[in-house]
C-alpha cells in the first residue's frame, strides 16, 4: 500500500468531507449482526456458531479482556514497521486470513474462496486457502497476485489423496501446508445439528476432491454423473486421526514449510519440532470443534517458549487490531483473523474484506503509534499487564 495501515482512517474522513461514509461497518458487534441478516440460516449457523453451549468460543473473545497494553511515551513512533519474515516470507504485516472450510458459500455468488483470494491481492494478507472449497485450490491460486498463499490440508485416510493435494498445491504455488489436526471427526454442533446441516454432505465446498485424480479414480462414475457416490466416498476418505508415526510421513510429503495447526501443549510443541514442522499454529479451532476448553490465548505463552525460537501461528477469538496487539506481545509470529472478515464478504465480497482487514491493519497500526512501540520487536510480554 505504501502508506502506514493507519491512513485508512484519513482516508475515510476525507471521503466525508465529500458526503461519502463507509459502506460498510467499523465495529465488530454491527458487522456480525449485518452478516447475520445477509447469509441464509444454515451458512450463518455454521460460520458464526461453535461447539456445545460455545463457552469457549466465548472465552477465547474474553480472554483478551485480561490483558492490557502499557503505554510509552517520548519514543517518537512517527513510522511503524509491522512486517514480518515467516520462514523466508517477507509480509507487510502480521496478519493472515485463516481457513474456514465454507468460505465460498458467505459470499453472495457463492465463490467466496476467489473473492477471499483477491482481498489477499489487494491487501497483502497472505489468504490459507481450505481444503473445503467451492472452487479448486488451482483457481483460488490463480487470484493471489503477489501475496503469497497458504494450502491448508484436511488429511484424508487415503495416503495417495493426501500427496496428490499436496502436490497440486506446491504446483498451483502455495508458499506452506498448513495441516489440520483437531478435525478429523466433527465436533458436537449443536447450531448445525438443530437444523440437520452439513453442508459437505449436501456436496457443498469438495472442489478439491471432485477435480481430484486420485479421488477420481476411486470413483466408477465420474462426479458429474454420480454426485451423490462422490459424496459418498468423500465421507469414507475424510477424517484421518493422525498419531506421531504419521509426522515423517507428512514431512516427507513437501519440501514446502509444513505448518501444523491445533498445537496448544508444550509437549506437543517440543515433539513436532522434533518431528522436522518449520512451525507451529496454536487455536483451537475458534471453539468450533470442542467446548469446555482452554481459551486459545491462554496456552499461546507456553506453546512460544516451547517453540523456542520456531515460528507461531496463532487464532481464535481475533476481533480487533488491539487483540492483534496482544497476540503479538504474547508471543505470535503471525495472527489469523477468522470470522470478521468471512462477515465483511457476506457484506460486500472482495470489497468487504479488504474494508475489515483495511479496518484491523489500521486499528493495529494506530494502537503500536499511540502506546510507543514502533515496530513488532518492541511488543514484548513487558509490553502486557494484567488486568484485575
Amino acid at each position: 500500500m505504501g502508506q502506514p495501515f493507519g491512513s485508512y482512517q484519513n482516508e475515510i474522513y476525507f471521503n466525508g468531507l465529500g458526503g461519502i461514509v463507509p459502506s460498510y461497518p467499523m465495529a465488530f458487534a454491527e458487522l456480525e449482526e449485518r452478516a447475520s441478516a445477509a447469509l441464509p440460516p444454515s451458512v450463518w449457523s455454521y460460520v458464526a456458531g461453535g461447539a456445545g453451549d460455545e463457552r469457549t468460543q466465548r472465552a477465547n473473545v474474553t480472554a483478551f479482556d485480561h490483558w492490557g497494553l502499557v503505554p510509552r511515551m517520548f519514543v517518537g513512533a512517527a513510522q511503524r514497521d509491522l512486517s514480518v519474515d515467516l520462514f523466508g516470507l517477507k509480509l507487510p504485516s502480521p496478519v493472515f486470513m485463516a481457513p474456514v472450510g465454507v468460505i465460498g458459500l458467505c459470499a453472495q455468488d457463492g465463490h467466496g474462496d476467489l473473492a477471499t483470494a483477491r482481498a489477499a491481492a489487494r491487501t497483502g494478507v497472505p489468504m490459507v486457502a481450505s481444503t473445503l472449497t467451492v472452487d479448486p485450490l488451482e483457481e483460488v491460486a490463480a487470484e493471489f497476485g503477489d501475496t503469497p498463499g497458504l494450502f491448508q490440508l484436511y488429511t484424508p485416510t487415503d495416503r495417495d489423496l493426501a500427496a496428490s493435494l499436496v502436490h497440486r498445491a506446491e504446483q498451483a504455488g502455495y508458499k506452506g501446508i498448513v495441516v489440520t489436526l483437531d478435525t478429523w471427526i466433527t465436533g458436537w454442533r449443536p447450531r448445525d445439528l438443530s437444523t440437520a446441516n452439513f453442508p459437505q454432505l449436501r456436496g457443498h465446498c469438495l472442489a478439491n476432491y471432485t477435480s481430484d485424480p486420485v479421488f477420481r479414480s476411486r470413483l466408477t462414475r465420474t462426479p458429474e454423473e454420480d454426485p451423490q457416490s462422490a459424496v459418498l466416498l468423500w465421507t469414507q476418505l475424510f477424517g484421518n486421526p493422525l498419531t506421531w508415526d504419521d509426522l515423517p510421513w507428512l514431512r516427507s510429503l513437501t519440501t514446502l514449510p509444513l505448518i501444523v495447526k491445533g498445537i496448544c501443549h508444550p509437549e506437543d510443541v517440543r515433539r513436532a519440532k522434533d518431528g522436522g514442522v518449520d512451525a507451529v499454529y496454536c487455536s483451537n479451532h475458534g471453539g468450533r470443534q470442542a467446548n469446555g476448553g482452554l481459551p486459545a490465548l491462554d496456552a499461546l505463552p507456553s506453546v512460544v517458549e516451547a517453540a523456542d525460537g520456531l515460528p507461531v501461528l496463532f487464532d481464535s477469538g481475533i476481533r480487533s487490531g488491539a487483540d492483534i496487539v496482544k497476540a503479538i506481545a504474547l508471543g505470535a509470529t503471525a495472527v489469523g483473523i477468522g470470522r470478521p472478515y468471512a462477515y465483511g464478504l457476506a457484506l460486500g465480497g472482495t470489497d468487504g474484506i479488504v474494508h475489515v482487514l483495511r479496518s484491523l491493519l489500521a486499528e493495529t497500526d494506530l494502537i503500536m503509534a499511540v502506546d510507543g512501540y514502533p515496530t513488532l520487536a518492541d511488543l514484548t510480554g513487558e509490553a502486557l499487564q494484567r488486568v484485575a
